[in-house]
């Protein structure tokens, strides 16, 4: 992941070095080379795609790309900031990589889970976790498209979670293979551990809005900014309202900048006619510079 990028273009090449520095590891060789099991840690798997997404934004700012806003998913909204200038790569990097240890170390492995509901709308899905819970956790996590709602909790209150949403009429209720129930109430020590740490970070209003996964809201100073991505980390990701929004906004065009497409796949159900591009290597860069050169 992001080799090609740092052997083509310099200004990948120092991001993945400055990452290095930032942390005192080579996380670039992790990126580059694995070994997965390692990378898919979620103390490592933070920082490593802040910092590839942060390459590929570098580049394509280079190249010239100004968004009107910004937004990410979860760990994603953390490249966003970076991008608009409310906090520095290496401040990021560094908050992310705790921002994973703390996630991980605040639900010891195997209590916890998480499931995707699939055909089932917000209030459904909320109905069977309530029915469910018995006195356990378990809530919407990440709203993330039209009948798309992912739940986390702990491990059996989200398995009759899902059973419940079956029997509701959602169409499938798939376990997921996470490595703790993140944006849950579960998360809440990993929060109370972060806070200090976000609010001691040296962070900037941004220059362009960043619309926030807390309430699709967008969040143009610094204290807004910085409040957002606390609450984010035991709140649900209400990635369908942030789309809306956007769209709301007039946004028209979007580029997923960082590994995968799951973000564009998303967009295509909630912004139905939006143009769609993700760029995360250098085959994707001639469909980008086409559509903005056509502009």
């Amino acid at each position: 992941m992001g080799k090609a990028l740092a052997d083509q273009f310099e200004i990948c090449a120092k991001t993945f070095a400055e990452a290095d520095a930032a942390l005192g590891e080579s996380l670039s060789d992790l990126i580059f080379n694995g070994p997965a099991d390692r990378l898919t840690l979620t103390e490592h798997t933070q920082p490593a795609i802040l910092t590839m997404s942060v390459a590929v934004w570098r580049l394509l700012e280079w190249r010239g790309l100004a968004p009107s806003f910004v937004a990410g998913h979860s760990l994603g909204e953390y490249s966003a900031h970076v991008a608009a200038g409310t906090l520095s790569f290496q401040d990021a990097v560094r908050l992310v990589r705790n921002r994973g240890r703390y996630m991980q170390e605040a639900v010891p492995v195997g209590q916890g889970a998480m499931a995707a509901i699939l055909g089932l709308d917000e209030a459904g899905v909320i109905r069977a976790c309530e029915e469910a819970a018995q006195g356990e956790v378990v809530s919407p996590a990440n709203l993330n498209a039209p009948g798309q709602i992912v739940i986390a909790g702990n491990a059996a209150a989200v398995a009759r979670a899902g059973e419940r949403a079956k029997a509701l009429g959602a169409k499938r209720a798939i376990p997921l293979q996470v490595s703790a129930p993140f944006h849950c109430a579960l998360m809440k020590p990993a929060e109370d551990r972060l806070a200090p740490e976000l609010r001691a970070a040296h962070a900037h209003d941004p220059r362009v809005p960043v619309v926030a996964n807390v309430d699709a809201e967008p969040k143009r100073s610094a204290q807004a900014s910085i409040d957002a991505l606390i609450t984010q980390v035991s709140s649900p990701v209400r990635w369908e309202n942030v789309v809306q929004r956007l769209a709301s906004e007039g946004v028209t065009r979007y580029v997923e900048v960082g590994p995968g497409k799951v973000l564009t796949g998303l967009a295509r159900k909630i912004a139905p006619g939006a143009t769609l591009l993700n760029v995360e290597g250098p085959d994707d860069l001639p469909a980008l510079e086409a559509l903005f050169s056509a502009a």
